[in-house]
């Protein structure tokens, strides 16, 4: 009952449900993507071992909302992929940090803060405003290792 079968009919557009269906809901929803990147960095002004030049494999989670189009789409996971690899990737992926982004001690905490300001640049641009509805970054997670963490979250750095 439960088991493998072939389809015998694939629904078609006009004939077994009508575009105005496609649009479940006129709520906001959050989509959410997380791209993995290899780089290498070393602190200021800190006595430990990560004054010292040494490497991360770094992860990074979006959360990102905004108001489904007439499809029931907010955002298409491989346009979120395009920014991330097109805008902000470039300047991390196998890249001595300290030379590649704007001058910052290269915390966690700091890069958090400018990928989120990336990703909300590249949401603001006038053709993905008029592209995706309501569109917002509303969180990044940076993972520096599986179990360190650090987040800028929309509501924190709306009200700085």
């Amino acid at each position: 009952m439960y088991g493998f079968r072939i389809v015998d009919k694939l629904q078609k557009i006009e004939e077994d449900i009508k575009p105005s269906q496609l649009k479940y809901h006129h709520k906001r929803v959050l989509v959410s993507k997380e791209f993995t990147f290899d780089a290498a960095h070393h602190l200021h002004c800190y006595e430990g071992k990560c004054k010292n030049l040494h490497g991360h494999t770094y992860k990074v989670i979006f959360g990102l909302s905004g108001f489904v189009d007439e499809r029931g789409l907010m955002m298409d996971f491989g346009d979120i992929k395009e920014i991330w690899k097109n805008e902000i990737e470039i300047f991390l992926d196998h890249r001595y940090l300290n030379e590649t982004l704007p001058p910052m001690n290269t915390t966690a905490e700091n890069m958090v803060v400018w990928i989120y300001e990336k990703m909300d640049e590249a949401l603001k641009q006038p053709e993905r405003q008029e592209q995706y509805v309501g569109a917002r970054v509303e969180f990044v997670r940076l993972f520096e290792t599986p179990t360190s963490y650090a987040e800028a979250r929309r509501e924190w750095m709306e009200n700085e």
